[in-house]
């Protein structure tokens, strides 16, 4: 009887979605799962499983895991995977370095876990693997990576913008979607914000169960975004904000980022994979050095192709946001080492263009807009929506090609050599951009445009709102009290009453200034964060 009173309460936590009210439009009230704290605890099988690359992927790779603290000990076994049932038969065991993470007093953390992690050298290039872990007794299953080759073959990768929110509930279709379209994908990079509130133990639960085995199957590139930085405790007001508390024990990553600065270890940082340099800025903290670690790891680049990955975007794609600083940074850094493509998250919208090559001395019949710099894209994989910026990006000096509102996408990008291939597709399977860039000897790459062969492009007005309304006597309050502002997003919420209140977004026009609050169905204000 406890098993199956237990295993229908997992099941009503995965699939605990619902209708709970109705508003004046007679639309569903939503109601995101409810997370028992014992469904978070870990135990002594290992869960939260993560593959990561090293700086050189032909020879390493790392793999980390989490357990309960009973377990003191832990390990991972490793032998090149082999159609036998029983290739595991040449496996070498590696002791894990085991740490204790102690959340009990931080903010939405409140779990005590040991982490547990193991670096495989003197892997052999191009040569499929499979490793588990354990304590000996309690083993994971057999999981599978390849290394990667050290001559230029081709291969794909994935990237997504942020998961941030709802992410067990539609990230979850969005990554797997991405497995679907690339399964032989190598890594994955994560542009930020995987989850809402850094040290939050639901959602970093939500995040490892909406990727489930991919997480452990193919390497984790991730960046950190400002999301990723929190007060470790909610009574100090005026503490500074931390990067995650998880993110540096659940990831293991090369650190090879700016020297002596420890806030950047494992958030800049680059690895070389069959031709190209990949490179993790973190956008949140200590951008000058970062700049001028880039300049050092983009003059001494052996590779044929370059792209980079942050989290906040250098040409904005949503309303009210504009990085100035962060752009005026680093943009000269990737127009003087020709960065061929700069993949970025933040702004819960889509986005893809370029800033038109200065005059080169082109071929007769070459079209200059068939030239281009650097290509920077901004995606969102979560289901968080914002609206795109009406005056895209001239106002920077630069083109966007293509864009995208209220759209979940997961982007497949293909080196082939002299070519990347750049496909994005919407959740359910359509392809929705798509460009090819080819590598010239002199000059900028060569652009082919392929956004045509997607489907038709989606915004707020042509697709399933994504915002609710409030009120009007509500609304007509809140706009009283806090002129100049304008009302944003508005999300209706369960309370734990079995009730609603409306979670509302202001913001200013021409100004980064925003104000989130929560207001009851009375039209009371119980919630108000000031965002500058």
């Amino acid at each position: 009887m406890k098993f199956k009173r237990g295993f229908i309460a997992l099941i009503t936590i995965l699939w605990g979605v619902r209708c709970i009210a109705q508003n004046e439009d007679h639309q569903a009230v939503y109601q995101a799962p409810k997370y028992e704290k014992e469904w978070m605890q870990p135990g002594l099988h290992p869960d939260r499983i993560v593959l990561n690359y090293g700086a050189d992927p032909t020879t390493t790779a790392s793999v980390t895991w989490r357990t309960n603290m009973e377990v003191k000990t832990a390990y991972a076994e490793i032998a090149k995977a082999t159609a036998a049932p029983k290739f595991w038969r040449t496996a070498k065991r590696f002791i894990a370095k085991t740490s204790l993470l102690d959340g009990s007093k931080v903010n939405n953390a409140g779990i005590v876990a040991g982490y547990h992690s193991v670096t495989f050298n003197e892997l052999e290039p191009n040569t499929l693997y499979g490793y588990r872990v354990g304590d000996g007794d309690h083993w994971s299953e057999w999981i599978q990576f390849k290394t990667a080759s050290k001559s230029d073959d081709k291969f794909s990768f994935l990237y997504v913008g942020d998961a941030q929110n709802y992410i067990l509930e539609l990230w979850s279709r969005l990554i797997r979607q991405g497995f679907q379209k690339a399964p032989d994908a190598r890594f994955i990079v994560h542009a930020g914000d995987l989850v809402s509130e850094a040290h939050s133990e639901a959602q970093w639960e939500e995040w490892f169960r909406a990727g489930s085995f991919i997480h452990g199957m193919i390497a984790g590139f991730p960046t950190p975004g400002n999301h990723e930085y929190d007060p470790l405790f909610t009574e100090h007001d005026n503490s500074p904000e931390q990067l995650s508390i998880q993110w540096r024990p659940q990831f293991t990553l090369p650190e090879n980022g700016p020297k002596g600065i420890d806030n950047l270890k494992e958030t800049a940082y680059y690895m070389d994979f069959q031709g190209l340099r990949m490179i993790s800025l973190n956008s949140s903290e200590y951008r000058q050095e970062q700049a001028a670690w880039l300049k050092e790891i983009l003059a001494n680049n052996p590779n044929k192709w370059t792209v980079v990955t942050f989290h906040h975007p250098l040409f904005s794609a949503s309303e009210g946001r504009s990085n100035t600083e962060w752009r005026e940074l680093l943009k000269p850094i990737f127009d003087e080492f020709q960065v061929d493509l700069v993949l970025q998250g933040h702004d819960h919208s889509y986005a893809r263009g370029r800033v038109a090559p200065k005059e080169y001395n082109l071929t007769s019949g070459v079209n200059k807009r068939e030239q281009t710099g650097t290509m920077y894209v901004v995606s969102v994989s979560g289901g968080k929506m914002y609206r795109l910026n009406k005056k895209g990006w001239q106002q920077w000096g630069a083109e966007k090609d293509r864009d995208a509102e209220n759209t979940q996408l997961v982007q497949v990008i293909t080196v082939d050599h002299d070519t990347i291939q750049y496909r994005s597709f919407t959740a359910t399977g359509e392809l929705y951009d798509a460009f090819d860039l080819i590598k010239n000897k002199k000059g900028p790459n060569t652009l082919v445009d392929r956004k045509n062969e997607g489907i038709a492009a989606r915004y707020h007005n042509n697709t399933i709102s994504y915002y609710d309304k409030l009120p009007l006597d509500i609304e007509n309050a809140v706009l009283a009290k806090y002129k100049g502002f304008k009302i944003d997003i508005v999300s209706i919420r369960p309370d734990i009453n079995g009730g609603i209140y409306y979670d509302v977004d202001l913001e200013k026009e021409q100004s980064a200034a925003g104000i989130s609050l929560k207001i009851n169905e009375a039209g009371v204000i119980f919630e108000e964060e000031i965002d500058h």
